[in-house]
């Protein structure tokens, strides 16, 4: 597969062409011929207007010479292909989106699977990110489609110029003249619509949000609940309001300017006449050649006047997709993103923190100060502390998804550098707060914590060892109409039997069961615990019931190891964990 999506390419107009021409070149060649053919039809058809008109004066004058037939079926021909090329354009352009879903949304997907981290928690860079990847085939196929029009104005202009030309040179430039204010004022029109869309979307994608608030089925329970109707559907119709006013002014206004251009080509219009007039009194053409050529060309400004102006509109919008796509494709990316788990399982021995220091990416602040750490094989550990202490950002580090530390990591003694993506994928296995929901089967679920394992089995005793028995074949989720939804509970565990599939030789727990009550968080964390029993984990939690389940607790404090010990040792200490202990110890009672 041909790469379309790559770094320090600077994305043009031909683009818009060249991506259709790499995954469908036959059907993008023969929706590139019928344009032209399609654009040239009008000249055909004004030179066959001409031939029957002039030979029906003739037959009807008296000269049974000449025969109606020839330019009768000609102009039949043309009415009849002129009707298919628009289906057979219909076709090619089906045939182009499927193949542009097939290659070229893959590897928007795969790029967007690449991209460093970073971008992913950087909110300027995300929304870049949504508004390329949002149907970017279609996006491609709406530039091509630009494109092809205003070709087809292009050719259907200089074509009938051409035949002008031949007949009256002179009249030909007129025309040339009193058509460019047109296309002066479709490119200015064009031009405002754009800028004038581009703020009103800020609006419209506000009301768009508030309107799933208001009729969401993910909110119906709060909806209910909190009574928010009335005060959410007030700002929706603030924002509402904004959208459609800028947008009615400005509908209104290219409304009033396009108006006024069909003035001006009535205008025209006579004054083509008139000009075309006096080559017909002089015998410099005759009547079917003024009748085809006046046809056409009112046809050709009246395009001029509506059409032109719309396609001018939306190539602004392409140029602007085309920036983004540009900015897109050149996003630093991880190496080795894509890449599978290792077949071949890495061992752990030890993890150590020297000396490490971290602040996110367009920060200042350090969340990790000179942290220093030590964890063995086999041991259950529980990373605690208050929120924003750094506990996940340890968990971060580890599976490398920012490398910018400063200080080293070693695993068994090499740096976290050096090893693969697919090592890192093969060595962890983690469970965040925010779990994903698959609205897959129960296997499928459970099958994605090792995508090269497909083992029934395996998944049936994880399920019971979780406490969830069912069908494996049951869907989950709201989308089909069998599927069954799960509690908050279920599909924790659910998560948790994901990463219990994996093969990896350490298993991290980062906060999954936060939404629980804090003897409910115990009991999941002891479960996972049990059946971990032997293994590596990883436990982190600002709640210490599942504290005292680990070997070692690691309390963290301003970035940085502030204490270290059993449950026992710590408590001991009379420190930040015996304080935050006793501060939770009605709720584990």
């Amino acid at each position: 597969m041909k790469k379309l999506i790559e770094r320090g390419r600077r994305y043009r107009y031909w683009d818009f062409v060249k991506i259709p021409m790499s995954v469908a070149p036959a059907e993008t060649v023969l929706r590139l011929i019928n344009v032209v053919t399609m654009a040239l039809m009008p000249v055909l058809q004004t030179l066959t207007i001409a031939e029957f008109v002039d030979t029906a004066l003739l037959i009807f004058g008296g000269d049974t010479s000449k025969s109606i037939w020839k330019p009768l079926i000609l102009l039949v021909l043309i009415t009849a292909y002129t009707v298919l090329a628009g289906h057979l354009s219909q076709f090619m352009n089906l045939r182009i989106e499927i193949k542009l879903n097939r290659e070229y949304r893959v590897q928007m997907v795969e790029k967007r699977a690449r991209l460093a981290y970073t971008h992913v928690e950087n909110n300027e860079t995300w929304d870049l990110v949504s508004r390329v990847c949002e149907d970017p085939a279609q996006q491609i196929r709406n530039g091509m489609n630009n494109i092809v029009s205003a070709t087809d104005i292009l050719v259907r202009v200089f074509s009938l110029l051409i035949v002008l030309v031949g007949q009256v040179w002179w009249a030909g430039l007129a025309i040339v003249g009193i058509s460019l204010p047109l296309f002066a004022l479709a490119i200015k029109a064009g031009k405002s619509n754009y800028q004038a869309d581009v703020e009103a979307k800020k609006y419209n994608r506000r009301a768009k949000y508030l309107r799933g608030v208001l009729q969401g089925r993910d909110n119906v329970e709060e909806r209910a609940m909190f009574g928010y109707t009335g005060a959410v559907n007030q700002k929706w119709r603030e924002s509402y309001e904004k959208w459609r006013t800028i947008h009615l002014k400005t509908e209104a206004l290219y409304f009033v300017k396009m108006k006024g251009a069909s003035l001006i080509t009535v205008l025209l219009s006579l004054l083509i006449i008139s000009i075309l007039l006096l080559p017909l009194s002089q015998g410099l053409i005759t009547v079917g050649m003024f009748m085809g050529l006046v046809t056409n060309t009112l046809n050709l400004i009246q395009m001029m006047s509506w059409q032109l102006a719309w396609t001018m509109s939306e190539l602004a919008k392409n140029r602007e997709y085309l920036k983004d796509l540009s900015t897109f494709a050149d996003l630093e990316e991880t190496d080795g993103a894509l890449e599978l788990p290792s077949e071949e399982k890495v061992p752990f021995e030890t993890i150590d923190f020297i000396n490490v220091s971290f602040a996110y990416p367009g920060t200042e602040t350090y969340i990790l100060k000179n942290l220093n750490l030590h964890l063995e094989k086999g041991r259950h550990y529980a990373f605690v502390g208050v929120n924003g202490a750094g506990k996940t950002t340890l968990t971060k580090l580890l599976t490398g998804l920012y490398d910018n530390y400063e200080g080293e990591i070693l695993i068994n003694g090499i740096s976290l550098r050096k090893y693969s993506q697919a090592q890192l994928k093969s060595l962890f296995s983690v469970v965040y707060q925010d779990f994903a929901k698959y609205s897959v089967s129960v296997r499928e679920n459970i099958q994605l914590g090792d995508v090269l394992v497909q083992n029934d089995d395996r998944v049936q005793e994880i399920l019971e060892q979780i406490g969830l028995e069912m069908d494996l074949d049951t869907n989950l989720g709201k989308i089909r109409a069998d599927g069954t939804d799960f509690s908050g509970g279920q599909w924790q565990r659910l998560a948790i039997a994901r990463s219990l599939y994996s093969n990896a030789a350490i298993r991290i727990l980062d906060e999954p069961t936060a939404a629980l009550d804090p003897v409910a968080e115990s009991e999941v964390y002891e479960m996972f615990g049990r059946i971990s029993a032997g293994q590596s984990t990883i436990f982190i939690t600002h709640r210490l019931g599942a504290a005292r389940l680990a070997d070692q607790i690691i309390v963290l404090d301003d970035g940085r190891v502030a204490e270290q010990g059993s449950h026992e040792e710590l408590i001991g200490l009379e420190g930040i964990y015996a304080q935050m202990f006793e501060a939770q110890r009605s709720w584990y009672q």
